[in-house]
């Protein structure tokens, strides 16, 4: 289970370190291989390739109407590994697309991760915290 949200900083090359806390998990549940998408809010969404393939094969059974979508998710979808350190380089064409270049927030998200632009995530919980609850929200209590 991935959860917390971490503060990263992406290299040049777009790499940045999984949390250490992640690491030993990410090796046993899939050996380091990853597959990341974008995801329709600006961000990207990191899953273990096991996970990956749960999910892309439901998204396969999408019909026609569903079509864009389905090419905006399996489309942009690519597998990345884990370095002996534990950094992953990110595709530039999907960090571009989500406007992430250095200052980056890793949100654990049970059984995947996102990925944000800092600043667009913060603007992003901003407009969140605005916005009217809806009801599983609303009748949460702790």
């Amino acid at each position: 289970m991935f959860n917390g949200a971490t503060q990263l900083t992406l290299d040049p090359k777009g790499r940045f370190s999984m949390p250490t806390k992640h690491r030993d998990a990410l090796a046993v549940a899939c050996k380091g291989l990853l597959t990341v998408t974008k995801h329709q809010d600006g961000c990207l969404m990191i899953f273990p390739s096991p996970e990956w393939q749960t999910v892309s094969s439901r998204i396969a059974t999408w019909s026609n109407e569903a079509l864009a979508w389905k090419r905006f998710y399996l489309g942009s979808a690519t597998e990345v590994e884990m370095d002996g350190t534990g950094r992953l380089l990110l595709p530039s064409e999907l960090r571009v697309a989500m406007g992430i270049s250095k200052d980056a927030t890793l949100v654990g998200m049970e059984t995947y991760f996102e990925l944000w632009d800092s600043a667009r995530l913060a603007a992003h919980e901003a407009e969140t915290l605005q916005k009217t609850q809806p009801p599983e929200v609303k009748g949460f209590s702790f």
